[in-house]
């Protein structure tokens, strides 16, 4: 299975069909609830529709945010997040995209993190680097003076002069992937928020581009393939980064 044409055909396909209703309120229409408990819209409903019919045919196991997870006993493991930044999608807030991550035997095997305005494509094979558009990307060497973060808290966090700039843009697995690229230094939600279909494809992207990723305890990151644990992650390009995130979250 070529799994990177598979990933960029079906978000092609999403793309075609949802684009049309960014930033109008009909795409916003309710039309169901996922597993999680959390709202479905119309464009998701849409865009999930269209990852079903690539992947049922496949007997594959497939964890996609609205429908939680469809177990065939598959060696393969499919995670989706149809719309990543849905919110964003449909208040017409230019942050979204298409997460793919593929396991085999529970093991990250590809990822791909697509962004449907600028057409941008995120992906990493397992072990084989990470890639924008087909050019090799690595997160950037840190510079605590021009440091530039995302974070997602329930606490209140002093990180004023710490870093240079605060960017929250409501869509994590993207915002991972800024991390692969180095348009981002580090991201971390420690609400718990985040599922895995939230960042399933970026992890393998961040990991291949040298990121390091880790709980609240700053202890290897681990999770589960379904569509309902929430978890606490940090994403940082440095060590440093890391240490200074968690001694204040840890405060």
């Amino acid at each position: 299975m070529n799994w990177n044409e598979l990933g960029l055909k079906i978000a092609k396909e999403i793309e075609k069909d949802v684009m049309p209703y960014f930033g109008k309120k009909e795409g916003a229409k309710i039309v169901g609830y996922s597993p999680s408990g959390d709202t479905t819209e119309l464009v998701d409903r849409i865009s999930e529709d269209i990852v079903l019919k690539y992947l049922k045919p496949l007997n594959v196991n497939i964890v996609s945010e609205e429908i939680g997870t469809i177990n065939n006993n598959s060696e393969w493991t499919v995670v989706i997040d149809p719309i990543d930044g849905s919110f964003n999608f449909t208040i017409g807030f230019p942050c979204f995209g298409f997460c793919f991550a593929v396991f085999k035997n529970n093991n990250p095997y590809y990822g791909l993190t697509y962004e449907f305005l600028t057409k941008n494509t995120y992906e990493a094979f397992a072990g084989k680097g990470a890639f924008l558009n087909g050019e090799k990307i690595k997160v950037k060497e840190y510079n605590e003076k021009e440091a530039v973060i995302s974070y997602y808290s329930k606490k209140n966090l002093n990180l004023i002069g710490k870093v240079r700039r605060v960017r929250i843009m409501g869509a994590f697995g993207i915002e991972m992937a800024y991390v692969a690229k180095g348009a981002l230094d580090g991201i971390f939600d420690i609400r718990p928020y985040v599922r895995t279909t939230d960042f399933a494809s970026s992890y393998i992207i961040c990991k291949e581009a040298g990121a390091i990723i880790t709980d609240e305890n700053g202890h290897e990151f681990k999770f589960n393939l379904n569509a309902t644990d929430r978890y606490n992650i940090i994403v940082a390009n440095d060590k440093k980064l890391l240490n200074m995130i968690l001694e204040e979250i840890n405060k």
